[in-house]
C-alpha cells in the first residue's frame, strides 16, 4: 500500500490521482484512435472528454456530500474539495453520482453540437472499463475502497495505520479494489470486441450499463461502507449504490430493447 508515491519539495504525488491521470490519457488516446477509424471529429470528442471528467468528479462529489451532510455542518468550505472527508473508509467521493451528472452533461452537449447520442456514447463506453482497471489500483494503493473480512487464502491485510486498518485491524479482507479492476479490464475488452461489431447504434452504451450494473450490485455485499451509505427497505438494507444500479440496470435493457426494435422494425420510432 503506497499512498504517496513520492514528493516534489512540498508537493505530495499521490498515487490514486497518478492512476486517474493514466486513466484519463489513455482513455483519450483510445478514443482518438476509434475516431480516426470511425472518420469522426476528434476535437468534439475531445472536448466531451474534459466535460465528462469535471461533471463527473463534481457529480461524485456533490452525491458524497448529500449523503453526508452533518460530515459538513461545521466547515462547509472543506465540502469544496473532493478528496477531503472525515469519515474513515471513504475517498470524499461517489462513483454513481459522477457517472449521472457526467451522463447529463454529455447528453446537454451532444444535443447542442447536433450529434447521436447513442452513437458517440457508444465509442466512450469501453473507456468506462479501462478506468475502473486503471484507478481502482489507485484505490488499493491508497487503501480506499477496501472489502470486508474474508477468510479466502487470497484475502489481504493492510498495514497499521492504514484506512482499513483503523475499522478491522489485522484481519484478511477482500481485495475490492482489485476485483474491480480485473473486472474492469474484462468488460474494456468485451465492449472494445462488441465495439467493433456493434448491430446498433446504442447498444454497447447499454450492455455496458447492464454489466456495470450487475457487477456493482454483486460487490457491494463484499465491499465496507459506513452506516450512512445504507438505507432500510422491508427489512432489508441495500446501500445506495444497489439502487442506482437496479436503475442503471434497467436504463440498459431500455435502451438495448428500443434500439434494437428500431434495427429490426424501421416503422418503430
Amino acid at each position: 500500500m503506497y499512498p504517496e508515491l513520492f514528493k516534489i519539495g512540498p508537493f505530495v504525488i499521490r498515487s490514486y490521482g497518478v492512476m486517474l491521470a493514466i486513466s484519463f490519457f489513455i482513455g483519450v488516446y483510445y478514443v482518438s484512435r476509434i475516431a480516426k477509424r470511425e472518420n469522426k471529429d476528434f476535437g468534439i470528442y475531445l472536448t466531451l472528454a474534459y466535460i465528462m471528467v469535471f461533471a463527473g468528479i463534481i457529480g461524485a462529489r456533490l452525491s458524497y456530500v448529500l449523503f453526508h451532510l452533518e460530515e459538513f455542518s461545521g466547515n462547509w468550505t472543506s465540502s469544496f474539495n473532493p478528496f477531503h472527508s472525515e469519515r474513515i473508509g471513504i475517498a470524499g467521493l461517489n462513483l454513481y453520482g459522477g457517472v449521472i451528472l457526467a451522463v447529463i452533461c454529455s447528453y446537454i452537449y451532444l444535443k447542442v453540437k447536433k450529434l447521436s447520442v447513442l452513437e458517440t456514447f457508444d465509442v466512450f463506453a469501453p473507456t468506462i472499463g479501462l478506468g475502473l482497471a486503471i484507478t481502482r489500483i489507485g484505490c488499493f494503493l491508497n487503501g480506499c475502497c477496501f472489502g470486508t473480512p474474508t477468510d479466502l487464502p487470497w484475502g489481504v491485510e493492510f498495514p497499521e495505520h492504514s484506512i482499513p486498518w483503523y475499522i478491522f485491524g489485522t484481519e484478511h479482507l477482500h481485495p475490492a479494489q482489485l476485483y474491480s479492476s480485473l473486472y474492469g479490464l474484462g468488460l474494456f475488452l468485451f465492449l472494445h470486441w462488441r465495439l467493433k461489431n456493434r448491430l446498433f447504434f446504442g447498444q454497447v452504451v447499454a450492455l455496458m450499463f447492464m454489466i456495470e450494473a450487475v457487477f456493482r450490485y454483486a460487490i457491494e455485499y463484499v465491499r465496507y461502507y459506513e452506516n450512512a451509505m445504507h438505507v432500510t427497505i422491508l427489512g432489508m438494507h441495500p446501500t445506495y449504490n444497489h439502487l442506482i444500479s437496479i436503475g442503471l440496470f434497467l436504463l440498459g435493457l431500455g435502451i438495448y430493447i428500443v434500439q434494437y426494435r428500431k434495427t429490426h422494425n424501421p416503422s418503430v420510432k
